[in-house]
């Protein structure tokens, strides 16, 4: 075992995949449009983000990896907020561009009784604009192929607004804190006082039974925390239905997913995986998320390697050492620790501790089991060891961190906004930078432009992406630029009031 994961390691770290999660799987032929490898159809045809309205040659002319196009919006496209976007395929890791991107903006109604037994994920807006504004932003990362970040750009969005519709009745008085408990018909129940006769028969039993029931403790739980709470479900349902279409369609790889989404004066972010958002403002760096890793997350999958040793199938321990244990170094002390330790303590080595570590390596080359760089993310319910029959998707999360900033609490100039893009513009380029960038680049713009954002996005993945020289791409510094498949949004904070 440790033979074919040492092959593993060396496929994976040697440059050959540079910023590659985890591709040990065969990309499709050049029919994207093609069956799967597993003979099914595709859920989603492979396509670039809607928004981007490409003819088919402009699509054929996004994937050539000599040139590395960047590919931005046309200048009448109407992004919601004057949204700016650019996208880049990279410099060969893989026959497609990966990434997938959505902005959309929908609306957040009451669902009637009839609609709601059918689903109602695939069904547009038509037009209706009733209701509350429901603005939507997210870039998906995907990795050994494109499938699951087709599909969660074409539905998560949907899957959130649906969850959404059904508490509109409390969205609608945003000011008051939820109820904690709702009747079956949606309305608050009551533990105690009068009931209405359509509750009272709903409820019968239980009313007779709490009528009387007084809480001396109960939480008071805010709007914002119930909105939290649908986003982190709309994800986990997001991924349940990646791995139940599965059996009907090919829905290849996992994604990293990060959205920012804008409701009610504010702005929740939503990241599982290690894309990342910062907000500009006032030239002020504000980060909107974190990066989930093998590294930052060690301690929660050695936790679950302790808890369930049968998932590391006998060939990985679930303590991290500083560098591979040698079979002669048996009964000797070195530097270990576990999920119970933020530093490092000596331990004597037995038997146990010759099988490979569940993580190794470090910075962008760590990876969980030899096989995969991130820890959170959508998809990847095949996924398995090189050569094993070794899941990796129990040490996987689905459940995005996610943060919040009130945009209602201050005011925004022209100037302000939310930088999301994918790891191949992070890991080039460092916030500062970023921010600095962004910040010079739209100072040089008229504020009237409808394209500056988008103009400030291209610049961005210009300066991650670099110049093709003899060596690869190349930045101004003659650091290796990124080879990654980079997708930046640039998003106005003002955007809410000049829509308003």
């Amino acid at each position: 075992m440790i033979s074919k994961v040492k092959n593993a390691m060396s496929t994976l770290v040697g440059g050959i995949m540079p910023h590659g999660h985890h591709h040990h799987h065969q990309h499709g032929s050049g029919n994207v449009q093609n069956c799967g490898l597993d003979g099914l159809p595709p859920r989603f045809p492979y396509s670039r983000p809607e928004f981007l309205d490409l003819t088919p040659e402009l699509l054929q002319y996004s994937t050539e990896h000599a040139s590395r196009p960047v590919i931005t919006p046309k200048r009448d496209s109407r992004l919601p907020w004057r949204t700016g976007y650019a996208e880049v395929i990279n410099a060969g890791k893989s026959m497609l561009n990966e990434d997938q991107a959505s902005c959309e903006l929908l609306y957040v109604r009451k669902i009637s009784d009839k609609k709601q037994h059918r689903t109602s994920m695939l069904l547009d807006d038509s037009g209706d604009t009733s209701g509350i504004p429901l603005h939507f932003w997210g870039v998906f990362d995907g990795h050994a192929g494109s499938g699951a970040a087709l599909m969660a750009s074409k539905l998560l969005h949907r899957i959130i607004r649906d969850r959404l519709c059904d508490v509109t009745h409390l969205l609608e008085n945003s000011s008051t804190p939820p109820p904690i408990c709702l009747a079956k018909n949606g309305s608050p129940y009551q533990a105690d006082g009068k009931k209405g006769a359509a509750q009272e028969a709903e409820e019968q039993e239980a009313q007779s039974e709490t009528a009387t029931t007084h809480f001396h403790m109960e939480k008071v739980v805010s709007m914002e925390g119930l909105v939290i709470g649908i986003i982190e479900n709309a994800f986990r349902q997001m991924d349940d239905l990646i791995e139940k279409e599965k059996t009907s369609y090919s829905i290849s790889g996992g994604c990293c997913a990060i959205a920012a989404i804008h409701l009610l004066g504010k702005l929740y972010v939503a990241n599982a995986g290690d894309s990342r958002a910062i907000i500009i403002r006032n030239n002020e760096v504000i980060p909107m998320s974190n990066e989930f890793t093998p590294e930052t997350e060690r301690q929660r999958l050695q936790y679950l390697g302790f808890l369930k040793p049968e998932l590391l199938g006998n060939e990985f321990t679930h303590i991290e050492f500083p560098r591979r244990i040698q079979h002669k170094e048996l009964g000797k002390k070195m530097l270990f620790r576990d999920h119970t330790m933020t530093g490092w303590a000596y331990k004597t080595i037995v038997e146990d501790d010759l099988k490979f570590p569940l993580i190794y390596g470090e910075g962008k080359k760590a990876r969980v089991m030899a096989t995969i760089g991130v820890t959170r993310g959508l998809g990847d319910h095949d996924l398995k060891v090189y050569n094993s029959n070794i899941h990796i998707k129990p040490f996987l999360s689905c459940c995005p961190e996610v943060l919040v900033y009130n945009l209602s609490e201050h005011k925004h100039g022209p100037d302000d906004v939310l930088v999301m893009g994918t790891d191949g513009l992070w890991d080039v380029t460092t916030d500062r930078e970023v921010a600095d960038a962004v910040t010079t680049f739209l100072s040089c713009c008229d504020p009237s432009d409808p394209m500056r954002y988008t103009l400030a996005a291209q610049d961005l993945l210009m300066r991650s992406r670099g110049v093709l020289k003899e060596r690869g791409w190349r930045l101004p510094n003659e650091r290796l630029g990124s080879g990654d498949d980079i997708t930046v949004f640039v998003v106005p904070l003002a955007g809410a009031e000049t829509e308003t």
